[in-house]
């Protein structure tokens, strides 16, 4: 999450009273936030001791942690400095994330989810808008947002909210903090850094493609034997894989099939090959045309939004 310091002209009447947040969004600070996805108890293990003594948060995948939910003590022993859930109900878990003292983050695709959110006491909620890479709904980022901005304003002032979905460059994180959210979560601009785990040949797909060349699909999940719901579908780059089997996941759900299809995707995926695997990425692939550090992205994204939103000339023409 990236948070810029700047007076806006608009009034508002939100406030940062939770320690927790105020030691998430101070400048200078930040968190890592590691991909507890679908659950993997050794993997916990080893990526919390490859973190040492680093500000380390924890995301998980809702309805499969609800799979696993010891999972969640799991990493809360670790005393992490947040923990995310995303596509699924947060009840179930969010009394044990504030009990221990955790930062809860809870990223949402509508308003009821918002709903819901602020009911279990999330201190910072994330809408994420269609345009995202992976998985989410219909809602685009550049109406959700202001909608959950004036909902928030009203019903849990002190939440901090973070947009998500379509944020590339300063533009994006500028168009954000006036469409009233304080930061933004940006996924596939870091997917495109060099020290994202992805082979050269998935990175060269993306610099080459447009932001036309995505779909929303349900492709990669069926071949991963994955049972998502079904309001969720995610958002990954045309390529033959996904040509090949979109609109027939029946026929590639049958048993010999997908084995088969599942060694080709899982092999691509290794050796890099673009056109036998899937690769999630949001929207904005048309804005991605190099693989940089990380540090220099967040610098040049915070940049230029500063630039922006305090000189009006310094918009492109």
């Amino acid at each position: 999450m990236l948070r810029v310091s700047w007076r806006s002209p608009l009034k508002s009447g939100r406030t940062r009273r939770n320690k927790a947040k105020r030691i998430l969004l101070s400048p200078g600070r930040h968190i890592t936030l590691q991909c507890g996805g679908y659950g993997d108890a050794q993997w916990l293990e080893r990526e919390f001791a490859a973190a040492g003594n680093g500000r380390v948060g924890c995301g998980f995948i809702t309805w499969s942690l609800a799979k696993q939910p010891q999972l969640l003590q799991q990493t809360l022993a670790h005393a992490p400095a947040a923990v995310m859930l995303s596509f699924g109900a947060p009840e179930p878990f969010a009394a044990a994330v504030k009990a221990a003292g955790v930062c809860l983050i809870c990223q949402v695709q509508t308003l009821a989810h918002t709903r819901a959110a602020v009911a279990s006491g999330a201190d910072i909620i994330v809408a994420q808008g269609s345009e995202a890479g992976g998985h989410g709904q219909s809602r685009t980022t550049f109406t959700l947002v202001p909608e959950i901005a004036d909902y928030l304003a009203k019903a849990a002032p002190e939440t901090v909210l973070v947009a998500a979905g379509g944020v590339a460059d300063g533009r994006g994180l500028a168009a954000a903090l006036v469409l009233g959210a304080e930061g933004v979560l940006v996924g596939s601009r870091f997917m495109m850094s060099e020290e994202a785990l992805v082979p050269a040949g998935l990175h060269e797909a993306v610099v080459r493609a447009r932001g036309d060349a995505t779909i929303r699909t349900t492709v990669l999940d069926v071949v991963r034997k994955l049972e998502w719901p079904p309001e969720h579908t995610g958002r990954a780059l045309r390529n033959r894989f996904v040509d090949t089997w979109h609109g027939r996941e029946r026929e590639l759900g049958a048993p010999d099939t997908v084995v088969r299809e599942f060694d080709r995707y899982t092999r691509a995926r290794e050796t890099g090959d673009m056109d036998n695997t899937g690769i999630f990425v949001g929207e904005a692939a048309g804005l991605l045309n190099d693989v940089r550090p990380a540090g220099d992205i967040v610098h040049d994204m915070v940049a230029q939004a500063e630039r922006i939103l305090t000189n009006r000339r310094a918009l492109p023409r």
